[in-house]
This record gives C-alpha cells, sequence and structure tokens, in this order.
C-alpha cells in the first residue's frame, strides 16, 4: 500500500516535468525557424545624407592680370609703400610664367637726416624694377568658408630676374620668394606674396649686395 502511494506521488511531478520540456522544445524550435525565415544581412549600409559643396574652378583662360599693394624695404633707405602689376600666363596647372613691374619711393637715409645732407635728388629716390619670373604651384588645396562654401587654394614658389632703377642707375636684380592664391570666384582671385629683390649697389660708398625685402596682397583677374 505504501508502494503505491508513493508511485501516485512521483506521476504528477514526472508529467509536470514532461509537459515542461515538451513545451521549451517546441518554442526553441520556433524561434529556429522564424529565424531561418529572415533574409540575411551580411552588411550594414547606412543611408548618410551629402552635403553638396560649392568651389569656384580656375578660369579656362590662361592669363592672369592684376594690381597689389604692399610694403617694400629697401636696404639704408626705409620701409615705404609699394605698387606692383603682374601679367601671368599659366602653362599647365603647376607652372606659370609672370612679368611683374613695381613702383615705390624710398626716405632719406640715417645718414642725410643726421648730416643735412643729401646723397639723392627727389627723382632719384624713386625706386622702380620690372622682372621676369618663373612659378611653381607647390601646395594646392581648399579652405572651407562655410558648411556649403569652398575655395581653392595654391601655395606657390617664385623665382626670376630683372632690373632695378633706383638712384639715377640700373641695376641687375634677381628675385625669389613664395605667394598663396586664394580662387574667389572662377575668375578672380586674392594674392599675398613675399619677394627678395637681390642687387649690388654703391651708393654710400661700399660695394655690396643689397637685399630688399617685399610683401604685397592683391586681387588678379583670369582671362
Amino acid at each position: 500500500m505504501e508502494n503505491r502511494i508513493q508511485r501516485i506521488f512521483l506521476i504528477k511531478p514526472l508529467a509536470r516535468l514532461s509537459c515542461f520540456v515538451m513545451l521549451l522544445f517546441v518554442g526553441v524550435t520556433s524561434v529556429s525557424h522564424a529565424d531561418d525565415s529572415l533574409p540575411a544581412t551580411d552588411n550594414f549600409e547606412p543611408e548618410v545624407e551629402r552635403t553638396e559643396i560649392e568651389k569656384p574652378d580656375i578660369d579656362t583662360e590662361d592669363f592672369e592680370f592684376g594690381v597689389s599693394y604692399g610694403l617694400l624695404s629697401v636696404e639704408d633707405f626705409g620701409v615705404n609703400g609699394v605698387f606692383v602689376a603682374r601679367l601671368a600666363y599659366h602653362v599647365n596647372e603647376q607652372i606659370f610664367v609672370e612679368g611683374i613691374y613695381g613702383l615705390s619711393e624710398t626716405e632719406k637715409t640715417s645718414f642725410e637726416i643726421l648730416s643735412s645732407v643729401d646723397l639723392l635728388s627727389d627723382d632719384q629716390r624713386e625706386y622702380s624694377y620690372y622682372n621676369v619670373s618663373v612659378g611653381y604651384n607647390l601646395f594646392p588645396g581648399e579652405v572651407f568658408f562655410s558648411k556649403n562654401k569652398t575655395f581653392v587654394s595654391e601655395l606657390y614658389l617664385v623665382t626670376g630676374a630683372g632690373t632695378t632703377e633706383f638712384a639715377g642707375d640700373k641695376f641687375f636684380t634677381l628675385n625669389f620668394g613664395f605667394g598663396y592664391r586664394l580662387l574667389l570666384t572662377d575668375e578672380i582671385a586674392f594674392h599675398l606674396d613675399m619677394r627678395d629683390h637681390m642687387l649690388n649697389m654703391n651708393l654710400l660708398g661700399v660695394d655690396k649686395t643689397s637685399h630688399n625685402l617685399e610683401f604685397t596682397g592683391g586681387l588678379t583677374w583670369f582671362f
């Protein structure tokens, strides 16, 4: 009698456990079938909204003309304003050839001020030069002005030779330097330039090489 009662109490837990195992098996099978029905996706490709950026392109014409204004340091004759006119021909995207004419008015030397002796007349104090140089666009790039606006820019090197008229005489002059061009529109560009004009002079009784530094900024037009 006692064994029969024990078997009765054991049957109910076993039945409950069997039901639980069957339900668990049915649930796992359903999930596996659901996963098989989903499409396979190996890569996730996000949809990114692209921002349209406007940037000017250099005009198809190869010639560039412009004017600049800045400072010219003439050795022994002070730092003075200088006006520069430029005409350039772009051979290709990297190389260009330019002709430049510059005009300035120098000051009196410290010796003239202290001794009250004028070494040069007013006409002889006019400093002018013209030269032909070759330039190379070294680092082309872009400048972002706003979210949707960018400007094309270039850093370039130049070197050349020409003639300087000063103190009633003409001097053979070498020049070299670098510049920065920022294309504002398809035809108009902004320039910043630094040049060193080297020439041999003997105005104060000493024959020496004069280094005359020039810093200018201006606008050019492609045509």
